[in-house]
């Protein structure tokens, strides 16, 4: 029967061995490290880019929203105390004496909210600062207060009785201008406030 010879390895040559094989087992784990790393940094950078992306339509709709609201808040405010002074007023012959200048009517601010249905749906707004998401969090949740009062009041004035006169109208426009003054001082507030601290995560200057 012919000898089976097995070759030996002397302690220098599994030494070798062995060190070549945590040498391996090392490489693997920095490459895989280095790996998560990269997908990490390149997951982080989508996310600032989405967040700069959404901040870039919020500065873009609340500017214009500002100036939507600043245009009418005057026009309400005026007519709010105009329609104080007529429900102050003791006889139908002093109501009549006081001019309420309802020439445009209730004049609803048109307020657009594309940019918060945006980052809802992309979830970018989770990638914004906490602060910012407050802010914009109740300037939106403002905007459609006013949205609402606005919307409510059309759809009354559609289902008023055909007996109902001039001064239940009239009734219904104070209520309305008294929300807005409540509202429209307080969201043109909130919009100073966000501008600049948007223009700071983006590196912009405030105009």
């Amino acid at each position: 029967m012919p000898d089976i010879h097995i070759p030996k390895l002397d302690a220098h040559g599994s030494g070798k061995s062995i060190f070549k094989l945590v040498l391996e087992v090392a490489l693997i784990s920095v490459g895989v490290f280095l790996g998560l790393l990269g997908e990490q940094w390149r997951e982080r950078s989508h996310q600032r880019e989405l967040a700069e992306q959404a901040l870039r339509r919020f500065k873009t709709e609340i500017t214009a929203n500002r100036t939507m609201i600043a245009g009418v808040r005057d026009y309400h405010a005026d007519r709010l105390k105009e329609l104080k002074q007529y429900f102050a007023a003791n006889t139908e012959a002093d109501r009549r004496k006081v001019n309420i200048k309802m020439t445009m009517g209730i004049s609803p601010a048109f307020i657009e909210q594309s940019a918060w249905d945006l980052a809802l749906a992309t979830q970018s707004l989770t990638y914004i600062e906490s602060e910012l998401g407050v802010l914009l969090s109740r300037i939106y949740n403002t905007q459609q207060a006013i949205t609402g009062e606005s919307q409510a009041f059309v759809q009354a004035m559609f289902v008023r009785p055909p007996g109902d006169g001039e001064t239940a109208y009239l009734a219904a426009a104070q209520a309305y201008f008294g929300d807005m003054a409540f509202f429209e001082p307080a969201l043109l507030k909130y919009y100073e406030d966000i501008l600049p601290k948007i223009d700071k995560v983006l590196g912009e200057k405030t105009h």
